[in-house]
């Protein structure tokens, strides 16, 4: 039987936390040891994502953790928030995105936009796992320009009717209600969230077919053909790209933790290989090559703890800004690929192998590395940020 992950901590960065965020950790990382890791190597196998692991989710108050508890959830700080998204994603990106999208992309647009109705009706539903949402922004020939969607929503005497297409939709095959953005006008100023339950008429998802990476999550396009819905279904707060852009940066916030996690799974598996790995009559961790790599490894997984700390101090003390969260997503993310890679390479052949987590974290990290923002996207928004001049002009 593998030994219990003990974490990395370099630089005494548990001595960071409260007792709470770590209590919150450790429950999460016994979890993902007991429940999460013996069953996803077949579950990416399979391309299936693990249903089974909801009702455990729910359960430990991981879907919309940083929301109020009045409407069911845990309450927690971004901190604590932060350290359940690096537990599951040391299990699996694919894991994580279901509950980063849970809670950061349909909980949250509800709580921040919604009416109180709606929060009502909604987020405890959602944080117990009865309600499984999606997220609808990206369209197939809009991803990083989302300005450019051609989703449509006309206002009706007694309500809305939607037509449009959506793609990339994590969950999209499993949710129960989707948040789709739409215009209302011609502009990117008439931007609107709506609130469409899936077994709607018009509405239908289809999952994307032949995925070499994400294998374990739901990744499906969404189709809306005349889609009528009551007046009520609109998030009445949500106005503009601002509104679907702040649900990302909320995202984005969890990904940075995330990635630390995929890293250390990727460093302790390689640690221990190089232990255990004889070659030329002695183990390989005792060669300056591998050595290299893992003290790499260490520093860029230490730097990247102390940034999500910061990050997270700031976000609850309402003073993050998109622009440090894009940061710390485009520099974990990187980061957690690379050393990924590295991994693979350091176990040689039985790195593709599924028994190892190597192979599935790089190929999984690829499409966070493009998702939620690209790498080269987020680089130019550091750009502007820093000289004060868009590229995206």
């Amino acid at each position: 039987m593998a030994a219990k992950f003990q974490g990395v901590d370099f630089y005494d960065v548990n001595g960071l936390l409260s007792e709470e965020e770590r209590a919150v950790r450790d429950t999460v990382r016994a979890w993902t040891d007991e429940n999460l890791l013996p069953v996803i190597g077949q579950a990416y196998i399979e391309g299936k994502f693990p249903k089974q692991l909801i009702p455990g989710m729910a359960e430990l108050g991981l879907f919309g953790a940083n929301l109020p508890e009045e409407y069911g959830c845990a309450g927690l700080n971004n901190v604590a928030y932060g350290l359940i998204m690096q537990e599951l994603e040391r299990g699996d990106s694919g894991v994580r995105s279901f509950a980063s999208v849970q809670g950061a992309l349909v909980m949250y647009p509800i709580y921040a936009f919604g009416s109180d109705a709606q929060k009502k009706t909604w987020l405890p539903q959602m944080a117990s796992g009865k309600v499984i949402g999606c997220f609808g922004l990206t369209e197939p020939d809009y991803g990083s320009n989302p300005a450019g969607m051609i989703t449509v929503a006309k206002e009706t005497a007694d309500g809305w009717v939607l037509n449009g297409a959506k793609m990339w939709i994590t969950n999209g095959s499993t949710a129960h209600a989707a948040i789709v953005w739409a215009k209302t006008a011609k502009d990117a100023d008439s931007i609107r969230g709506f609130i469409v339950p899936t077994d709607t008429k018009g509405f239908s998802a289809k999952d994307q077919k032949g995925k070499l990476s994400l294998r374990a999550s739901d990744t499906s396009e969404l189709v809306l053909q005349d889609v009528h819905l009551p007046k009520d279904a609109i998030l009445p707060k949500s106005g503009g790209l601002k509104s679907p852009l702040m649900c990302l940066t909320a995202a984005r916030y969890g990904i940075s933790w995330g990635a630390v996690g995929a890293a250390m799974a990727c460093y302790d598996e390689a640690v221990s290989y190089a232990k255990a790995r004889v070659m030329f009559g002695k183990p390989i961790g005792g060669f300056q090559l591998q050595q290299a790599r893992l003290a790499e490894m260490l520093t860029e997984i230490t730097k990247a703890q102390l940034l999500c700390v910061q990050l997270g101090r700031l976000k609850d003390d309402g003073r993050a800004t998109p622009q440090q969260v894009s940061l710390a997503k485009r520099n974990n993310v990187s980061m957690a690929t690379d050393i990924a890679r590295e991994t693979r390479r350091l176990l040689g052949a039985n790195g593709i192998l599924v028994e190892y987590q190597a192979m599935r974290h790089l190929a999984n990290l690829e499409s966070v590395y493009t998702y939620e923002g690209t790498h080269d996207i987020h680089t130019l928004i550091l750009g502007q940020e820093i000289t004060g001049l868009s590229a995206f002009d």
